[in-house]
């Protein structure tokens, strides 16, 4: 699925610097001055899973291979984007072109690196972005209520439509971004419709210092607070330090983390929460010619998990043999499976999910 998280913020946050750590390159130019980005740079980047690498060694496969997502480095916003300030609307285009977004916000200090703004304030930087996007979706909305408006004289769905188009412009001109209205809702439908920036599932990256790892500085945690507020999620990443574990062997790189005390890579905190905020999960087939994980929307049924891997499937569909992950790892064989009476045949109507290990049965 090439369905792709956009990196967005304001210049000289560090958006650059941590699409070059996602992507192990240095595609994107990261500089101490403004729009060193114009085009925006674009990389595939595995999905971590360690299911992989148990399911390679208990069926022997000769190889893995992962789920992938798209990350997009979109070159800053700054006040004034959505009427042409800066380098304008092109960037709002390659905003409207992602499927998800991920915020970078700037929580660390650093006189070397120029601040559009003047000064750290991250409350004041989403603010910003999320100006900037709305005034955006508002132009556009403007010209959809005046087709509405005509349209709806006759037609009432034009009517409904045109009520969830006032209370979606009313929500923007208060601060609410469209993605706040529940899934479902006339005007979340609406505002995908019309492809709105403030539609999109958002996801908040702190771009802290090396002090703020252990223990972040209040900027960091107000930025958790406004992701709270709009019920997504909030990382803090050490883009600067990512850069160089990327540069890294997997051994020099698990020794440095273990000095600076990081459990976890931020870098893959953050690819998952992007890959959750996009409504994906994986599921997983292994054989001895290749274990391999296939991303689906979630919520999908098994003859559509099957389109992953082919369309025949999903056209000759006869029944998906199951097997859950937690299973397969504890019996370790097939045969001890089938007898423990744990592979289940499921029909079409079955909704996959994280984690299944499958084997599609269909005819050609």
């Amino acid at each position: 699925m090439a369905l792709s998280c956009g990196i967005v913020g304001l210049p000289n946050v560090g958006k650059s610097t941590i699409f070059n750590a996602l992507t192990r390159s240095a595609g994107a130019a990261a500089s101490k001055y403004p729009n060193a980005s114009i085009e925006p740079n674009v990389g595939d980047v595995e999905v971590p899973d360690d299911r992989l690498r148990v399911l390679a060694e208990i069926v022997e496969s000769d190889r893995i291979i992962h789920a992938t997502m798209r990350f997009t480095d979109i070159a800053g916003l700054v006040s004034g984007s959505s009427s042409g300030a800066g380098l304008g609307n092109a960037f709002l285009s390659h905003i409207r072109d992602a499927d998800a977004l991920a915020m970078v916000v700037r929580c660390f200090e650093d006189a070397d690196v120029l601040h559009v703004e003047g000064s750290t304030d991250p409350a004041r930087d989403v603010e910003i972005v999320a100006i900037e996007m709305a005034l955006a979706d508002l132009s556009s909305l403007a010209k959809r209520v005046d087709k509405l408006t005509k349209e709806a004289r006759n037609d009432p769905k034009a009517a409904d439509k045109l009520v969830a188009a006032e209370s979606l412009r009313a929500a923007l001109e208060d601060g609410r971004p469209a993605r706040t209205f529940g899934a479902g809702s006339p005007e979340l439908d609406l505002a995908r419709e019309c492809f709105m920036l403030t539609a999109k599932p958002m996801l908040y990256v702190a771009n802290v210092d090396e002090k703020q790892i252990a223990e972040p500085g209040p900027g960091v945690q107000r930025l958790f607070e406004i992701a709270k507020e709009e019920g997504t999620q909030a990382i803090a990443i050490c883009g600067q330090i990512e850069a160089e574990l990327a540069g890294l062997s997997d051994e020099d790189a698990t020794a440095f983390r273990e000095e600076l005390k990081i459990e976890h890579s931020a870098l893959d905190q953050l690819i998952l929460a992007a890959y959750e905020q996009l409504g994906l999960m994986t599921f997983l087939t292994a054989g001895k010619k290749e274990v391999r994980a296939w991303t689906i929307a979630r919520g999908s049924k098994a003859p559509q998990a099957g389109r992953a891997i082919h369309s025949d499937i999903e056209r000759g569909f006869i029944r998906a043999e199951i097997v859950s992950f937690d299973d397969y790892d504890r019996l370790r064989t097939m045969e001890a499976l089938k007898a423990a009476g744990l592979v289940r045949s499921e029909g079409k109507e079955y909704v996959m999910r994280e984690g299944d290990v499958v084997n599609f049965r269909f005819n050609v």
